[in-house]
């Protein structure tokens, strides 16, 4: 088991989630990720997620993976 931490960058800065999550593989990382990025792309408001970027890193520091949000939201028709 591994606790991993969220960052969220696009070309204006970053955000840092103080929420943690305690994961025991890739996949089950990769899926926690996803939904974090959809509950953030939910929420009611202006922001244009389609340039953000969601790390993920470990208690090191290392990064475990990145998921753009693009890859959630799909394209624009």
């Amino acid at each position: 088991m591994t606790e991993v931490y969220f960052q969220y960058f696009n070309s204006k800065g970053a955000l840092v989630d103080r929420c943690t999550a305690v994961i025991a593989d890739l996949s089950e990382a990769r899926a926690h990720a996803e939904l974090v990025v959809r509950s953030l792309i939910m929420r009611p408001g202006p922001e244009d997620w389609r340039h953000w970027v969601l790390y993920v890193s470990d208690d090191l520091g290392e990064e475990i993976m990145n998921l753009p949000f693009a890859s959630i939201l799909g394209r624009l028709h």
